[in-house]
């Protein structure tokens, strides 16, 4: 049993999601660990990162867009960068849940729907 042949989109959303938490701590994480240190430092570190992000995101947009047009999986992208994004920013880096969050997420669900309709 082949689970990409079966579920290839599953399995697109599962590597971006992965691909995706590299990314937002390879953007962000820098702002919580390595605040002190020079920018460049910072830089170097987030692109270490960012290569495991990559590693991740190619192969599972290849394999999305198999199925998806470039429309769905960029809105697919985004919805999981969201998902990824609010935990990350309220338990690691301690920032206050806010509404614009849920507005932003009832945005997302609207381009879903239009780019995912038939």
């Amino acid at each position: 049993m082949n689970i990409l042949a079966q579920y290839p989109v599953a399995v697109t959303a599962l590597m971006l999601a992965a691909s995706n938490v590299f990314m937002t701590f390879a953007w962000y994480g820098h702002l919580k660990n390595l605040n002190s240190k020079p920018w460049w430092i910072a830089a170097l570190v987030s692109w270490g990162i960012a290569l495991f992000e990559y590693l991740i995101q190619v192969p599972a947009n290849r394999i999305g867009f198999e199925q998806m047009s470039l429309g769905q999986l960029k809105i697919l992208q985004e919805v999981i960068t969201l998902a990824v994004f609010v935990p990350f920013a309220v338990f690691y880096m301690g920032q206050e849940i806010k509404l614009n969050y849920l507005y932003a997420a009832v945005c997302l669900m609207g381009a879903v729907y239009f780019i995912f309709r038939a």
